[in-house]
This record gives structure tokens, C-alpha cells and sequence, in this order.
């Protein structure tokens, strides 16, 4: 299991990346909140165990802003504040579980192992099937008749929020967000460059462009 550490206690993360390695997970650590973000989107994590005080972006706005772009990945916060109203906020932004510190390290790691049991149907099933193409969301790759196709991870995120809406425009924006984040620095013009990536690997006609809106998926096979 890949899991996402994002602590701003350098000493403590590296307490915490001892243990999960020890237990066998594979982490990712990082101490600020801008860049746990962005690896948080474009990553392919199991699971994120996220600190509410963060540098530059805090936890609870990182939650939010998974939860807004779709993605389902378990989340245990880690906080030093005990209050109920913490954990309010916390759970309703879309956390599945809060841990306050000082804890015990057996119970972060019952915790991890009962999120990991709760991971839906939806996340084991990678494959998502739209328009004649078959699309492999963690293998990175779409099948179109007999050929398979090799994606980079941000094409598959595209193709994937394209899929997904077949039929109808995705905006510029929403695709810049689903790509980068709504606080990365990239360039806005990205989001052509990598349409046209796209189209080059899986067939120009597939992708119709609406100018100065953004663009679909159009369901060249008729099947859904």
C-alpha cells in the first residue's frame, strides 16, 4: 500500500516514515502543505495521512480541495487540537478519520489498516470503460480496439475527467485544475499542450474542441 505522509514536523515525519516503512508501506513524506497538495492530485496514492497545520496551504484546505476534484482517497488527519468542533470541521470537509496527537503508535496503525478495509469498490476498479475506449486509471494506459496505449499520468487524468463527461464541454479551467491544482504556478496554456498529446495517442477526431470554452469527449462508438 502507497501512502502519502504530509507532516510538518520534520523529526516527527521521520518517526512516522520509520514505522509505516517498518509495517511495510511504501511513503511519500512531505512538510509543506502547497507541494503535499499537488503530489496529493497528480499521485497515485492508497491512502494520505495529512497534518492540519501546514505550511503555505493547511490540511483542512487540502481536504476540501480533493474532495472538489473528485478524488476518494481515505484521509486520516492528524492534529493537535482535541476540541469537537475540530473535528467537525475536519470530518465534514471530507476526512475519514482523526487521530489526536500524542497518540500510540498501534493506534495509527489499527486506523490505517481499518481505512484500507473501507476502500470502495470504486477504487479497486480501475478501469473505466467510455466511447470504444478502455481505460486503465493506475496502469496508466487506454485500450482502443486491439491497441494499447501508453499515457503519461497527467494524459491519463485527462483522458480520465474527459471520459467521464463524454458528451459534454469540459472547461479550460476545470481541466487546469484537475491537472495542476487550483494553486499551481503552471502555465495556463498546459492545458492545450497536453490535449494536443492526447490527441496525438489516441486519434485527433476523438477530442472536439469548443473555442474559448474547452473541450469533449465525443462517443464516436455509441456505447456509454
Amino acid at each position: 500500500m502507497k501512502l502519502l505522509l504530509i507532516e510538518a514536523e520534520t523529526q516527527f515525519s521521520k518517526t512516522l516514515y520509520q514505522l509505516l516503512k517498518k509495517e511495510g508501506y511504501v511513503v511519500d513524506t512531505i512538510t509543506d502543505g502547497e507541494i503535499g497538495l499537488e503530489m496529493a492530485l497528480l499521485g497515485s496514492y492508497d491512502l494520505i495521512i495529512l497534518d492540519w497545520l501546514l505550511p503555505n496551504i493547511d490540511g483542512l484546505t487540502i481536504v476540501k480541495e480533493l474532495r472538489i476534484q473528485g478524488i476518494a482517497i481515505p484521509i486520516l488527519f492528524l492534529t493537535d487540537n482535541a476540541s469537537t468542533e475540530n473535528k467537525v470541521d475536519g470530518l465534514d470537509a471530507g476526512a475519514d478519520d482523526y487521530l489526536v496527537k500524542p497518540f500510540f503508535t498501534e493506534e495509527l496503525l489499527a486506523r490505517l489498516r481499518a481505512l484500507s478495509r473501507r476502500i470502495t469498490k470504486d477504487l479497486v476498479d480501475n478501469n473505466l470503460m467510455v466511447a470504444g475506449l478502455i481505460l486503465d486509471t493506475l496502469k496508466c494506459n487506454v485500450a482502443k480496439g486491439r491497441d494499447f496505449i501508453k499515457l503519461s499520468r497527467k494524459e491519463t487524468l485527462l483522458l480520465e475527467t474527459l471520459m467521464r463527461n463524454c458528451g459534454h464541454v469540459v472547461t479550460k479551467e476545470r481541466i487546469f485544475e484537475r491537472l495542476w491544482g487550483s494553486y499551481s504556478q503552471n502555465e495556463f496554456a498546459n492545458v492545450d499542450l497536453y490535449i494536443y498529446y492526447l490527441r496525438k495517442k489516441i486519434g485527433a477526431s476523438y477530442i472536439k474542441t469548443v473555442r474559448g470554452v474547452g473541450y469533449y469527449l465525443e462517443n464516436k462508438s455509441g456505447v456509454l
